[in-house]
């Protein structure tokens, strides 16, 4: 069957296996870089929250061979699994004091996120848009997050900018910036130290949560220490949404030679949700700036 009719298919069968207490929704998500996913919500009439449960990889299996209803029961299982009681209630979401020390930000591409900016408060930086979300963090949940949209700024009463300062704030002192070079990253996984290390000046900068680190740049002070004891430039690539690379840019670099390579990493290793942007950004150190490239 094709991807359509397998989608209808488990929401039968999962209906069947529940039985009558749930309800069973399959609902289009939109992910950031509009990037479209099928999901299935199942709900008992006293959930209030409930974790969506993507099909695109059952329907992987599914094409390898593995039975529908083993499928059907590890959907089930993860669901089982992810099922919590919290939830923010709406009256705790209305209390503008009661959330705002929770308020994060990251970064995603302006263009390919046009239509969800439409529905979303953002500041537009370089090529890119600061969005902002709600970080759960809860004993019982786990980690999660509420992107935070329009109805809710007008809730608060509250503007893109005010959000954008106490994000920094509550940036700097929950997700703390994190610059660690390459070869310390290659060495940690491989176990060795790579050959002429000493030659690498390649730096990768995300936070501490390794969770939307490219926003780091909007906050970061190991930015500007690396650019004083290099005496350079940097280069910045954007890597994923999570992190970027640095590396000195003595106004000789090869642009079109990294533009290349980023091109080549967003389409072959960087899932279409997590790519950041296929531009090259500059550090300047003397007026301590960040800018977009033209290539």
């Amino acid at each position: 069957m094709n991807y359509k009719e397998f989608t209808e298919y488990m929401a039968d069968l999962l209906h069947k296996r529940l039985g009558p207490g749930y309800e069973i929704k399959v609902t289009q998500v939109t992910k950031n870089n509009d990037v479209h996913l099928t999901g299935v919500v199942m709900m008992r009439p006293c959930d209030r929250i409930s974790p969506t449960i993507y099909l695109e990889e059952p329907y992987r299996q599914y094409c390898m061979g593995i039975d529908i209803q083993e499928i059907a029961g590890r959907i089930i299982d993860l669901y089982r699994e992810h099922r919590r009681e919290f939830s923010p209630a709406v009256n705790f979401f209305r209390e503008f004091e009661k959330v705002s020390d929770r308020i994060m930000h990251k970064v995603i591409h302006y263009e390919k996120n046009r239509k969800l900016l439409e529905d979303v408060p953002h500041i537009r930086w370089c090529n890119l848009a600061v969005v902002f979300y709600y970080a759960i963090e809860d004993r019982a949940f786990g980690k999660a997050s509420i992107l935070i949209r329009n109805e809710h700024i007008r809730m608060w009463d509250r503007t893109a900018q005010e959000l954008y300062r106490i994000a920094q704030d509550n940036m700097r002192r929950s997700m703390p910036e994190l610059l660690v070079p390459m070869t310390e990253l290659i060495e940690q996984m491989t176990g060795a130290k790579p050959p002429r290390a000493e030659e690498i000046n390649l730096y990768v900068l995300t936070n501490c949560e390794k969770m939307y680190g490219a926003s780091a740049m909007l906050y970061s002070d190991k930015i500007r220490e690396l650019a004083d004891r290099l005496h350079s430039d940097l280069l910045i690539l954007p890597s994923s949404v999570h992190e970027v690379l640095l590396l000195p840019d003595d106004g000789e670099q090869d642009y079109g030679f990294y533009r290349r390579m980023v091109d080549e990493v967003n389409t072959t290793q960087v899932e279409p949700e997590e790519i950041l942007s296929y531009s090259l950004y500059r550090y300047w150190r003397e007026r301590a700036e960040i800018e977009e490239i033209f290539v």
